[in-house]
């Protein structure tokens, strides 16, 4: 399952995606964001499933890869689907056994906070797939810059942000190996009562610790090394500049959010 985990990889291409401005589309992801919450009636849903379809079609990168960035979050969204059902009691009851009652306000909400909480994933990931982490710590940081006026360390927030996303895939790599080697020496990680795994879990948590600082130690051994001094007096290779195309996603994303407003008015 942890091979199935695709959160801060990125997916080199040329599709129009990729070549938007990185700044554009971090504020049309906060755009879609907003789309998705901004409505509580079915159709609002359906038109951030349409834009978010849209979007993965532009992006050329194929759709079992944003499936797969569900895959592992699925048990939680079923879990939560399964407390909207028994804990939501408004509406009419359609099916009783015992002390169970499930209402039919309840069925609509599950499955409306399941589709939203897909869609979330699914949207939230095509920023981290056609965004390098250098232009995207490039982009955080031009937009964050305002702030730099209240005496906030900018470039340092954004660095950590762009790093923290980069390492989850070598994260997710060296926690494959621990457990390959775990298994190797005869732990039975994956059987037992939850406890047992629970418990078992240490011999995988305590080397991935220690691993992890001892990387985060050779990267800032590194970073001195290259003399690196933070954002103070650093340029960069690559500009960002904005194109035609940036403006009219950005157009295009607002035009939806517009939709999804008025539908959700027209609803109600």
């Amino acid at each position: 399952m942890l091979k199935d985990i695709t959160i801060g990889q990125y997916f080199p291409g040329d599709s129009i995606i990729h070549r938007l401005d990185p700044r554009f589309k971090i504020v049309i992801t906060l755009i879609y964001i907003l789309m998705l919450f901004a409505g509580d009636s079915i159709i609002c849903l359906g038109v951030g499933a349409v834009f978010t379809l849209f979007a993965i079609i532009l992006s050329k990168i194929p759709l079992k890869m944003f499936l797969k960035s569900i895959k592992p979050l699925l048990p939680f969204l079923v879990l939560t689907a399964v407390f909207n059902l028994v804990f939501v009691k408004s509406g009419e009851v359609i099916f009783e056994w015992k002390f169970i009652e499930i209402t039919d306000e309840a069925v609509s909400i599950s499955i409306f906070m399941f589709v939203r909480i897909i869609l979330l994933i699914m949207g939230s990931s095509l920023l981290t797939y056609t965004t390098s982490p250098i232009t995207l710590t490039d982009a955080i940081e031009r937009l964050l810059s305002p702030l730099k006026k209240l005496k906030l360390p900018v470039h340092e927030l954004a660095m950590m942000m762009s790093i923290a996303l980069r390492f989850i895939p070598t994260l997710i790599e060296e926690t494959e190996k621990i457990m390959s080697a775990q298994k190797a020496r005869g732990a039975e990680i994956d059987s037992g009562s939850f406890m047992t795994r629970a418990r078992n879990m240490v011999a995988i948590l305590v080397p991935l610790f220690i691993s992890s600082f001892r990387r985060a130690d050779e990267l800032a051994t590194a970073m001195e090394c290259r003399c690196y001094r933070g954002g103070e007096g650093r340029t960069r290779l690559r500009q960002l500049r904005s194109a035609p195309r940036d403006y009219i996603a950005l157009a295009v994303s607002l035009v939806f959010y517009g939709v999804n407003i008025a539908v959700g008015i027209i609803v109600k």
